[in-house]
């Protein structure tokens, strides 16, 4: 691999979704960069499919201006993968031409701002020979090896916010409100907006719930006089019933091989798409078993959008001026991970395709079993 010169030159792209703080983390790593010229930065538009195509920018100080407090970012995002991306109707691996991109931008190293999937990316790209550092963000917090990711307090407050708001009309109507917020495969999200708002039962990926145990829960506090409930829920929020049938293909999914192994995949897909995000499904049961009047707000984007907390602006400085001085010492590939006040660099084979779930010991969740908050297990 290439050494790593002063005045060099470093891309920078941001992957998959947009995230509160992506631009924070842009202004920051650029211009700690031109402080002292040690690299030209160059940004890529939209992901690897600029990277891909070759389209880019020399990010200057008028350019990194005013974007602190921007939402979204200025360098757009798609979700389009090196080694499989979508061209004229078929999915084509672009890697080579990635790499030769890189060569002909004369870039000592690569700055990929992403998720967990743009880990994924950045990881094959290093294994290529190019040099590749990574920055963690994803409102989900799911990425291992860093204490936080920065989107997710934005999310988080947003989601609060919200909470709060719905309980004013749940109290005015005697009803359920079902709020659902983002999180796939783990509930970080939902979990702390719902243990913030006063939520009285909160549902997620890691914990599988019934039906039944959510009403049994929610009647009694009927019992107790409470006219109304609020309950949170992650997208991915799945019951026992699909959460047993997914674990058993993926026991047998262990010793498989080749197609045999495939199949199994594609049944936990379909069993994916059967039981989590289905939001809509539970509310209806949950009125049915309990009589009450059940509505449904589903936040979605909104989560995603308008202007970063202060704690993500921070965050994601720190992440942006923090690779520079990685790069400078010529460490890569290296995720830039938060290690309580400080940054520490975590080799990408560590983390990569690995996830942070909620644990069932977290102290949120025992502050929530506290609060007799109902997980619906």
């Amino acid at each position: 691999m290439k050494k790593i010169k002063r005045s060099g030159h470093i891309g920078i792209l941001t992957s998959g979704g947009d995230t509160p703080g992506l631009n924070a983390a842009i202004r920051g790593l650029g211009k700690s960069a031109a402080s002292d010229g040690s690299f030209q930065v160059i940004g890529f538009r939209d992901g690897f499919r600029g990277l891909m195509e070759n389209r880019s920018e020399r990010l200057d100080n008028k350019m990194l201006s005013g974007i602190l407090t921007l939402g979204g970012t200025i360098l757009g995002t798609s979700r389009d993968k090196p080694h499989k991306m979508p061209m004229g109707g078929k999915y084509v691996d672009m890697t080579d031409v990635i790499a030769e991109n890189y060569e002909k931008n004369h870039l000592d190293a690569l700055v990929c701002l992403g998720g967990g999937g743009t880990l994924k990316n950045a990881y094959r790209l290093s294994q290529k020979g190019l040099n590749i550092i990574t920055l963690p963000k994803t409102i989900d917090n799911d990425i291992m090896g860093t204490d936080v990711t920065f989107g997710f307090d934005t999310a988080l407050g947003i989601a609060t916010d919200a909470i709060d708001r719905l309980h004013s009309t749940a109290s005015s109507h005697h009803r359920i409100i079902i709020v659902e917020i983002m999180g796939h495969r783990v509930g970080w999200l939902a979990l702390g907006a719902g243990l913030a708002g006063g939520a009285d039962a909160i549902l997620l990926p890691e914990i599988p719930y019934t039906i039944d145990k959510l009403a049994d829960s929610i009647l009694e506090r009927v019992s107790r006089g409470k006219r109304f409930s609020i309950v949170a829920v992650a997208e991915g929020a799945i019951n026992r019933e699909g959460a047993n049938k997914i674990k058993a293909i993926e026991k047998k999914m262990e010793a498989a091989e080749g197609e045999q192994r495939s199949a199994f995949k594609e049944q936990i897909k379909q069993l994916d798409n059967e039981y989590r995000g289905s939001t809509i499904k539970m509310a209806d049961e949950l009125q049915k078993i309990t009589g009450l009047e059940t509505r449904v707000t589903i936040l979605g984007h909104l989560q995603r959008g308008g202007t970063p907390s202060a704690a993500d602006r921070l965050l994601a400085t720190r992440l942006g001026t923090s690779a520079i001085e990685y790069l400078k010492k010529e460490q890569y590939g290296i995720m830039v991970a938060v290690d309580g006040e400080r940054t520490k660099p975590v080799p990408m084979e560590e983390v990569v395709g690995k996830i942070n779930y909620v644990p069932p010991d977290h102290p949120w969740i025992i502050s929530a079993r506290n609060l007799e908050t109902s997980f619906g297990d």
